[in-house]
């Protein structure tokens, strides 16, 4: 009887072997399949704190899953680092010792210098950068990159033209020759994601797809990525967040309690919404309720960049200027939510909804037109 309870416990563990194996290789045929047998190769386009980050995720994952080239190139703006190249640091010591100090990339992940290198035969871009420099740099990466190729786009912020914003993605699609490019956004600050610390992610997409290779190329047990199609709610989001996070800094610069900031949230929330519905068709609820959305907005109210400059701005009484503090503060490093917050009050203006919007036009009054910081709390 043991004998045969053995052989019934060992026919059982091959099965169940064989269906992970199974579904392994359905996975992997999906991937491939869209790329008619060929691996995906991977380039992450900018190294700073979340673009290393997700390097360190993705360079990971591109080893462990199936239907991915095993490297992953970075392209790094050339900096001196105690008299050395960054990239010459990061391609011997695996770590950006600027912008991500303490964690340590995979082998696998190759600093380049040389924007034309990196993007070479590259099927999927990652572009994670200041969005001030995307018209500078897609004229080079065009005719370098794969055939086919698709991007996305962890880029926060958003532009603006006489007719009212303009999301990234957009900005992105044309520069690129009407490429696919969906988002990435989520409740990620880059220290602890980099820690594989559990966090949660949205990928927005346009084809589903693309949105499906773009899932799993970032998903892993401690970096969990949803997805849902709205690129435009889901970048939205990640835009706006920064905006309400001055508020919520200039709240805990103050010294006010958890339940100011509680109602600033909230109403940073509501206008959200309304200003992605007011302003862009095919907005789905379902996206406020994703990491991108609630998840996001709370953890940069209570961490992050934004919030933490604000909170400064708000000690010194509204006096410092912002880019004295981003020297200051940010080791090179820039803030989304100060330029956000003068694109939002351009296309409010625009369409003549400033009242509409209380709280964006308050942060934006304190930030830039002199108001006291203490007027955060007055919103009637």
């Amino acid at each position: 009887r043991i004998e045969m309870v053995a052989r019934v416990l060992f026919a059982a563990a091959c099965l169940l072997l064989a269906v992970d194996a199974g579904a392994s290789k359905l996975k992997e045929s999906r991937v491939l399949s869209l790329r008619g047998g060929n691996k995906e190769k991977v380039c992450v386009i900018g190294s700073g704190n979340w673009g290393s980050a997700i390097a360190k995720i993705v360079g990971r994952n591109v080893l462990e899953k199936s239907g991915f080239d095993p490297e992953v190139k970075m392209w790094v703006y050339q900096e001196q680092v105690d008299g050395k190249n960054l990239t010459d640091i990061i391609n011997t010591e695996h770590e950006n010792v600027k912008y991500l100090k303490g964690v340590k990339f995979t082998d696998n992940v190759v600093a380049d210098p040389d924007l034309e290198s990196a993007v070479q035969d590259a099927t999927l871009l990652i572009f994670v950068l200041p969005h001030q420099f995307l018209t500078r740099i897609c004229p080079k990466i065009k005719g370098n990159h794969a055939k086919g190729a698709r991007a996305c786009s962890l880029i926060k912020g958003i532009e603006f033209s006489e007719e009212g914003p303009i999301l990234i993605s957009s900005l992105i699609k044309e520069e690129m020759g009407g490429m696919d490019v969906s988002v990435l956004m989520g409740a990620n600050v880059a220290n602890e994601a980099a820690r594989d610390e559990f966090c949660e992610s949205t990928v927005g997409f346009a084809t589903p797809a693309n949105g499906a290779v773009w899932q799993e190329l970032f998903d892993c047990p401690t970096f969990k990525v949803s997805s849902i199609q709205d690129v435009s709610g889901v970048e939205l989001c990640g835009a706006l967040k920064n905006v309400v996070a001055l508020g919520a800094g200039f709240c805990d610069g103050l010294g006010l309690g958890g339940n100011t900031k509680a109602a600033i949230i909230r109403i940073g929330l509501a206008e959200t919404i309304q200003f992605c519905k007011m302003f862009f068709s095919g907005i789905k609820d379902q996206t406020f309720l994703e990491s991108c959305g609630v998840a996001d907005l709370i953890t940069t109210c209570y961490g992050g960049r934004n919030r933490k400059c604000a909170e400064a701005f708000a000690k010194g009484g509204g006096k410092t200027s912002w880019d004295s503090i981003e020297a200051e503060m940010l080791n090179g490093q820039k803030l989304q939510g100060t330029i956000t917050a003068k694109d939002v009050m351009t296309c409010l203006k625009a369409a003549d909804k400033v009242s509409a919007f209380p709280l964006f036009t308050k942060i934006y009054q304190i930030s830039f037109e002199g108001a006291p910081v203490t007027d955060i709390v007055k919103l009637s």
